[in-house]
């Protein structure tokens, strides 16, 4: 397949006084493509994500990755240090909301929807991490029709902000979700892929569950010491298999 040419810019989203940083990347050529929204890792919309919405772009998408810090640590963005990732798990765990992350991606779909180029409905969503949870939170939004949730962790356990775990919003899921972990990953526990994996049966969820042999956590980012060329490589190509049931073709 052809890799398209993509324009890329750095956009601000507003809402009832609230100004969400979001990086976006597109097609240059004019058309009608489908949107994806991005969802950071701990570390903020750094190197790795901006490289992921390209490559969405690429493949014929409008793809946007939102500052989910945004409201707490404007312009947030880290490496990957024992020190960077305690600072990044505060963020993530005990100063995020999951009302607010669910407005702050609908923000992100709605500004899309204002875009020429992107398609009005049928949205794909992915995230990474801390944003592999979020997205399972996202698969709840109406407009959402295909989650790819990678290595999410705490779904069985807990929600940003607290309450209810993630999981007891399974059966809100509204598309399709591609749940992809490593079977290394000492954070995701086995017991706890069967859990997600069980929910999503029991209602019935259009879904496929990925467990990579020899991954570890974040095994998708070529940045990091744990990245696994072999299970990135696969879950590349079901990240395109998913996303490509949202093109209309006209």
């Amino acid at each position: 397949m052809t890799e398209q040419a993509i324009i890329t810019t750095t956009v601000k989203l507003l809402q009832d006084n609230i100004q969400v940083s979001a990086y976006l990347a597109e097609p240059k050529q004019s058309g009608s493509y489908p949107g994806i929204v991005v969802l950071q890792e701990i570390f903020g919309v750094n190197v790795h994500i901006r490289e992921v919405t390209e490559r969405i772009a690429k493949l014929g998408y409008v793809a946007i990755a939102p500052a989910l810090f945004e409201r707490i640590a404007p312009g947030f963005e880290t490496g990957y240090t024992a020190e960077d990732i305690e600072v990044g798990r505060k963020y993530a765990w005990q100063q995020t909301q999951a009302s607010e992350l669910l407005s702050d991606i609908q923000l992100a779909i709605d500004y899309l929807k204002t875009l020429p180029k992107v398609q009005k409905e049928g949205f794909g969503c992915i995230g990474f991490c801390f944003g592999g949870h979020v997205a399972y939170l996202a698969a709840t939004l109406a407009d959402v029709k295909a989650t790819a949730s990678f290595y999410g962790a705490g779904i069985t356990t807990r929600t940003p902000g607290g309450g209810a775990a993630t999981l007891s919003r399974t059966r809100d899921i509204t598309g399709t979700i591609y749940a992809l972990f490593g079977n290394e990953d000492a954070s995701i526990p086995a017991e706890q892929v069967d859990q997600i994996e069980a929910e999503l049966e029991k209602y019935k969820i259009p879904h496929r569950v990925f467990r990579y042999d020899g991954a570890d956590h974040g095994f998708f980012c070529d940045h990091r010491g744990s990245y696994n060329p072999k299970a990135a490589a696969d879950a590349w190509e079901q990240v395109q298999q998913l996303f490509s049931q949202l093109i209309i073709s006209h």
